[in-house]
């Protein structure tokens, strides 16, 4: 925890929808005005599940010979069709990397994080394990190459029996983490759902025991720590997992969250915020933060809204955009917010009504203020939940590395209040939006 206190959530957006693989340029262009400075390298843009799953239906019908990955329960990659295939998807692989790399170092965008190729959630058959293997193998290269500390790659779950699934994936994980410990990656994995007859239900890792074990069973093994977990909020919407408790149970392990929504019955990638019924997000989005908050999550948050994005006209996108750039700052602010109260040695408040309630409900022990200050005349020099109200001009004493934390929805003005009379300390605004407890009483307050 200690590691994290010092660093702050890293806003990645998901390419898919904004770049195009042959030319990037545009959709770069687009991000870096919107103000992302990090996109994914998505090896699925060149590397389509669909188009993998219809090489896997030709195998299947005779025009290619299938593939044994499996033997007596492990993993042998063995495969003597996929090289041949898979020469036309490094290929596009390479060069979408490459352009990607170049437009990036243009636009002074990074490139920290990637995601390999994968199957469709409902494929069966087995046949294309050894290509997957040699498509994460180049992603992992590739992922060097581009600079990325994180690669996610799911596991391997077609056409294998579920006794086998655990001895068969640590061996496909086993070879690959010997390739990406030369480039100094950590692959990540993933929380999975599978395909049951037409419905998604809970898949390799969804379970946080499950996901838990597997990441520590394979550090152990190779006696380090080179794996690490990407929670994706769509599949646990999907599976109908407590969020608030899958951050817990993975803690220090969870190195990056990838943001959609979706209705919990379909897989989309939506914006976050935007599924919904009956003015009810269908998404914990309260678990969710909560859990990043208190675990001081400082890991990479990708935002994938790449079905919201398909919707919009293309005119409309680079507008949409610059709206995903503000939710995602707006998450940033809200995981981090405990990690801003704790960097201070000392802290005051401003406003004396519900937000500073709710403050030192959740946080006046942990994190005491030295009194609370207010507009109001009227309240001045009175006890407000235990801390003395005084006037905005006693801000004037405070030491230089003392914060004030606004509680009160008008930041802007009662930043610019402060900013007039001079004061230079560290102003902050504090929210109670996604707060671990609450009152669910309202004092009724005076205007600011």
């Amino acid at each position: 925890m200690t590691e994290r206190m010092d660093k702050e959530v890293n806003i990645v957006c998901a390419p898919a929808g904004i770049i195009a693989v042959e030319r990037p340029g545009r959709g770069i262009a687009s991000l870096s005005d919107a103000g992302f400075e990090n996109i994914l390298l998505d090896f699925s843009l060149c590397c389509p599940p669909e188009e993998l799953e219809n090489i896997g239906k030709r195998r299947h019908a005779g025009e290619c010979g299938e593939e044994i990955i499996k033997e007596k329960g492990k993993w042998t990659g063995n495969d003597r069709n996929s090289g041949l295939e898979a020469d036309g998807f490094l290929e596009k692989m390479g060069k979408m990397t490459f352009s990607l790399m170049e437009q990036c170092s243009k636009s002074g965008i990074q490139i920290k994080i990637a995601y390999a190729p994968y199957l469709p959630r409902d494929y069966k058959l087995s046949n294309l394990n050894g290509l997957l293997a040699l498509l994460a193998k180049e992603s992992i290269r590739l992922c060097g190459r581009a600079g990325c500390k994180y690669i996610v790659v799911r596991p391997l779950f077609a056409g294998i029996p579920d006794e086998d699934i655990w001895s068969i994936n640590k061996g496909y994980y086993m070879e690959l983490a010997s390739l990406a410990q030369e480039y100094e990656e950590q692959i990540l994995l993933e929380n999975q759902c599978r395909d049951r007859n037409g419905h998604l239900v809970r898949g390799i890792c969804a379970e946080i025991y499950e996901a838990a074990c597997w990441v520590d069973s394979l550090n152990e093994a190779l006696g380090g720590e080179r794996f690490g977990f990407c929670m994706d909020v769509g599949t646990c919407n999907l599976c109908g997992l407590n969020m608030y408790e899958f951050i817990s149970g993975l803690g220090e392990r969870l190195k990056a969250v990838e943001l959609r929504d979706c209705d919990g019955n379909n897989e989309n990638a939506l914006l976050p915020f935007t599924s919904v019924n009956n003015g009810q997000a269908q998404t914990d989005w309260l678990g969710l933060v909560r859990g990043l908050r208190e675990l001081g999550f400082a890991g990479e948050m990708i935002i994938n809204m790449k079905d919201t994005l398909f919707a919009f006209p293309p005119f409309l996108r680079p507008g949409l955009l610059k709206w995903t750039k503000d939710i995602a700052d707006y998450f940033k602010w809200q995981i981090g917010m405990e990690n801003v109260l704790k960097k201070y040695p000392s802290r005051v408040l401003f406003g004396a009504g519900n937000m500073c309630r709710n403050y030192m409900k959740c946080y006046g022990e942990k994190y005491p203020p030295l009194y609370t200050c207010d507009n109001d005349s009227s309240i001045w020099g009175t006890v407000f939940c235990g801390l003395e109200v005084k006037e905005p001009q006693s801000l004037k004493e405070l030491p230089k590395d003392c914060a004030v934390f606004i509680c009160n929805v008008c930041y802007e003005e009662i930043r610019a209040q402060m900013q007039s009379m001079g004061i230079r300390n560290p102003i902050e605004c504090f929210n109670d939006e996604y707060m671990p407890s609450y009152y669910f009483d309202r004092l009724e307050m005076k205007n600011l």
